[in-house]
């Protein structure tokens, strides 16, 4: 008899001894690498230290009527409920655990190769409901909405800057579900705002055989998918803003070109963890990054596909 497997995803307990070191036991990197083959999705709890949340969280929450203020041009990402925010990639507001987190990259190296690329560094925000924004669901989709290979060939990390569960805005994610997905299965071209999205009849498929789930994380931990995993954000329901990071780490071989902008008073930083991870930054004044981290496209306005993809097997 098969074993029927849970919906909700595997979650590591890292211990203070593992952060202290910077690097999971075998056991549990083993634990983890498995559960993103097989899931397509875990979660390290504890990997990072609660209270350096609360500064970037505020910087950001106190952002999100700026970019709500533009209407039909913010960038939101299939309702407006829903939208894509930055970080501001400064000195002030950067914290390398957060966006460096060296059992992450421990993770993300063993499944991916080693020194992967870092060139996607956002955010997605659950808003509160609004008069202009009724409670909404985005439709379940992937966000490889590119030609791509059927390996792992890019892992997102997500970060929530609080404490995540359905009543704020968790996302819905599908387990196992990358494993056959492709282009075939989507409605949506490339660089449309709703792009991506899964047909319904694969999405009722999927749902008798392993429905999904809408799991509570922990503030401090960092949530690990295959870019390929069926997944769709939810309404936040209450009337605090939940704000969650969105990094990519792409397979070192796959060339994806995109640049993160980050300030050059970083520099140091971002040089001392290129051993472990290429970082494909363009450095500009802290000013700038000020000046110019809310004037974003969506999210499916980003090109996640690989340059020169002449490898056909």
């Amino acid at each position: 008899m098969t074993k029927k497997l849970s919906s909700l995803p595997i979650v590591v307990q890292v211990s203070q001894e593992e952060v202290s070191k910077r690097n999971l036991t075998w056991e549990n990197l083993e634990t983890a690498v498995r559960a993103l083959h097989r899931d397509g999705l875990v979660v390290l709890e504890n990997v990072i230290e609660k209270s350096k949340l609360d500064t970037l969280n505020k910087k950001m929450v106190k952002g999100a009527p700026t970019l709500q203020s533009k209407g039909e041009n913010m960038p939101y990402n299939y309702n407006k409920g829903n939208i894509r925010q930055d970080p501001p990639l400064t000195k002030e507001h950067f914290e390398p655990s957060i966006f460096l987190n060296p059992i992450a990259t421990q993770v993300t190296s063993a499944v991916l190769g080693p020194r992967p690329r870092l060139s996607f560094v956002s955010g997605n925000t659950a808003l509160s409901p609004s008069a202009d924004s009724s409670p909404q669901s985005q439709p379940t989709h992937s966000d490889a909405d590119i030609k791509h290979p059927d390996c792992p060939f890019a892992l997102v990390l997500n970060i929530p800057l609080v404490d995540m569960s359905a009543e704020n805005g968790s996302t819905e994610i599908w387990l196992g579900s990358h494993i056959a997905s492709n282009l075939g299965c989507q409605e949506g071209r490339h660089g449309q705002r709703a792009s991506g999205r899964i047909r319904k009849d694969l999405v009722e498929e999927r749902r008798a055989i392993r429905p999904p789930s809408q799991p509570t994380v922990k503030k401090g931990s960092i949530i690990i998918r295959n870019l390929r995993l069926w997944h769709g954000g939810k309404p936040n329901m209450t009337d605090e803003t939940r704000v969650m990071l969105a990094m990519i780490h792409f397979a070192p071989w796959y060339r994806n070109p995109m640049q993160v902008e980050f300030a050059d008073d970083l520099i140091p930083t971002l040089k001392g963890h290129e051993s472990d991870l290429q970082i494909q930054a363009t450095y500009i004044p802290a000013a700038e990054v000020e000046e110019r981290y809310f004037n974003r496209p969506f999210g499916n306005a980003y090109d996640f596909g690989q340059q020169d993809d002449t490898v056909d097997i």
